[in-house]
């Protein structure tokens, strides 16, 4: 059923595990997503940007989608659908549409004006039983034009803004959007200790979880990060299959030009990656 993720995040820390927010970008991410999150009985958070919303055909027509693959699929796991680097107009309107689940990305204001916006964010949203993601400290490579150098958080800053009673928090420890490049120096423990003696039992979450290594996706998990976003990964494995598929000339074959059987091998390939993931987050069997 959709629910806000307070609690499945909530569960994640209790439970030394982590939910994977996996972007949605099409029907097809969609319907694999919620499907793998299902067979593997794994809580699952939908990401939306509004860049994809706006692809999609708005915020409305995205959880009219979900709730509709839901019942046709019978998907009983909890699912979310989370706004990701949401703006503080995008943040409002995502909510009156139905998202139980925003993120409101303040990371670009000054701290006291990231604090006044997310401050009024967390007000409306838990008014109406809604979960709020806040941001400390950009998080690196480029997310629908925002570009950040990954930057270390400040662990007092993240103490400010998650007093502000937000539900989980986004925390730079070094990690970037889209590709790691070949001379990254990896992920900052010392400094996600830091924030997690600050902040608690707060569930803290990574972005960029595409190609962070499994050994640092499991201390991350024992540092309290519950919820890691994982986006690229899934675009670089439909590409793939629906390149190979192309380029073996199956796509001329019968009506393999049919867009069911053309994006078939690319939504499977969706499926896989979604299940290893869910594998090392360690949600399999936690829904």
């Amino acid at each position: 059923m959709l629910v806000s993720a307070e609690k499945m995040l909530q569960d994640a820390v209790a439970g030394q595990y982590a939910v994977g927010q996996f972007n949605i970008n099409n029907l097809e991410w969609t319907k694999a997503i919620l499907q793998t999150a299902q067979e593997n009985n794994s809580p699952v958070i939908l990401g939306v940007s509004e860049g994809a919303a706006k692809y999609m055909g708005g915020f409305k027509a995205i959880v009219g989608m979900v709730e509709g693959m839901m019942e046709y699929f019978n998907i009983t796991v909890p699912v979310a659908i989370h706004l990701d680097h949401g703006s503080y107009e995008g943040a409002k309107n995502a909510m009156d549409a139905g998202f139980k689940s925003i993120m409101f990305d303040g990371s670009h204001y000054a701290i006291e004006e990231n604090i006044a916006k997310t401050k009024e964010i967390v007000e409306l949203a838990h008014a109406k039983g809604f979960s709020v993601e806040a941001e400390v400290g950009s998080i690196g490579g480029e997310e629908d034009g925002v570009v950040g150098a990954g930057e270390i958080a400040d662990a007092k800053e993240c103490k400010m803004i998650a007093d502000l009673g937000v539900d989980f928090l986004a925390a730079g420890i070094g990690n970037i959007h889209g590709k790691y490049p070949a001379n990254w120096q990896g992920l900052n423990f010392e400094a996600l200790a830091n924030i997690q003696r600050e902040t608690g039992k707060l569930p803290l979450v990574l972005h960029g979880g595409t190609g962070i290594p499994v050994e640092m996706i499991k201390e991350a998990i024992s540092l309290g990060v519950a919820k890691i976003n994982v986006n690229t990964e899934c675009q670089l494995s439909f590409a793939a299959a629906t390149r190979a598929f192309i380029e073996s000339g199956k796509d001329l074959e019968g009506k393999n030009f049919d867009p069911r059987k053309l994006l078939a091998p690319g939504t499977e390939a969706i499926k896989a990656t979604v299940k290893e993931k869910m594998t090392i987050f360690g949600s399999v069997n936690r829904a």
